[in-house]
């Protein structure tokens, strides 16, 4: 593949003002390295055509198989995903190119009056449609009722502003990026005690497996290797468990030097039971030469560390399945 050095990148997203957002500050970012313009070019997903509950549909792929299919047909040059709505199995024709750093993974409770979560009265109705943030509630405030919603995160805040729920729970890093200002209260959610999807918080550039040298360059250069190594692991949990992105689990990774502090949950959908995990290891990326290309590192000496955050990640879920996590999965 040939490209113009001066032709525009062409960036295909989602038509939602969330993905819109996002990727305007990977098309800011990347035309600042390329020196190239780049172009967003809006795809619709089935996530956005079928208003029916992610619990009844399935979320795996929901997004991104429409996106895929387009980068595939020549119709865009790259993709950027919601890391966390992305299936773990990229296609052998494509490559993820770069995951830049990794916005606020927790999730945040938005009300009208600033009462935590677990204080708000019985029958209190909470907005989520994620199996996992459902668990999670149930264990938190089981006493509230839990309302499964779907739509864009003004109309969610809407709901809550109208009295409809008292409650919604998002993103911080959608928030974040969108630059939602709302009088709406906020309580950041701790990922020790209520840890959020794999890859929450962070995107993902996708283009072809073959894409021009100097596009996969200047994608390299968006590439964030502790990012990376983190959603690396807990990519390779949910696939170790053999469930979708919208399984009842959640897993968070986080790198400090040379170590990985992963912590993972498997939760029985009605929230009554979970099993769950917290260690550290070592990655083993003293002993690496980086090759900065944005993918998996090349080795030196010693083992590639992407290798290591997969087999860290494998053994995470093998663990788990150990600890009868595969009777509350469904």
């Amino acid at each position: 593949m040939t490209a113009s050095a001066s032709a525009p990148i062409r960036l295909g997203t989602r038509r939602s003002a969330l993905a819109q957002a996002q990727s305007g500050h990977v098309a800011d970012a990347l035309a600042a390295i390329s020196g190239r313009p780049v172009e967003l070019v809006p795809i619709v997903s089935e996530g956005d055509t079928n208003r029916a509950s992610l619990s009844v549909i399935g979320g795996t792929g929901i997004f991104a198989n429409r996106l895929r299919e387009a980068l595939v047909a020549g119709e865009c040059d790259i993709l950027v995903h919601s890391l966390k709505d992305l299936p773990t199995a990229v296609p052998p024709e494509l490559v993820i190119a770069a995951t830049p750093p990794r916005e606020d993974a927790r999730d945040v409770v938005i009300t009208r009056d600033g009462t935590p979560l677990h204080e708000l009265a019985p029958g209190s109705k909470i907005g989520t449609g994620a199996p996992r943030r459902i668990a999670q509630v149930r264990r938190r405030a089981p006493h509230a009722q839990v309302v499964d919603i779907r739509g864009n995160v003004d109309s969610r805040l809407a709901r809550v502003e109208s009295g409809e729920l008292d409650a919604v729970i998002l993103a911080a890093a959608g928030l974040s990026r969108l630059g939602s200002e709302s009088t709406l209260h906020r309580e950041e959610l701790g990922l020790a005690e209520w840890p959020t999807a794999p890859g929450q918080g962070s995107l993902a550039v996708e283009t072809v497996a073959d894409a021009p040298a100097e596009l996969l360059a200047a994608l390299a250069r968006l590439d964030d290797e502790d990012t990376r190594l983190a959603v690396t692991v807990e990519r390779a949990i949910l696939a170790g468990l053999e469930v979708g992105c919208q399984a009842p689990m959640a897993a968070h990774a986080v790198v400090t030097g040379d170590s990985i502090r992963v912590r993972a949950v498997v939760y029985e959908p009605g929230g009554g039971r979970r099993i769950g995990l917290d260690v550290t290891e070592s990655l083993n990326r003293g002993y690496i030469r980086r090759n900065g290309s944005g993918n998996d590192a090349d080795a030196a000496d010693g083992a590639d560390p992407m290798c290591t955050a997969r087999g860290i990640g494998d053994s995470a879920a093998h663990r788990l399945l150990e600890q009868g996590a595969a009777d509350l999965l469904p």
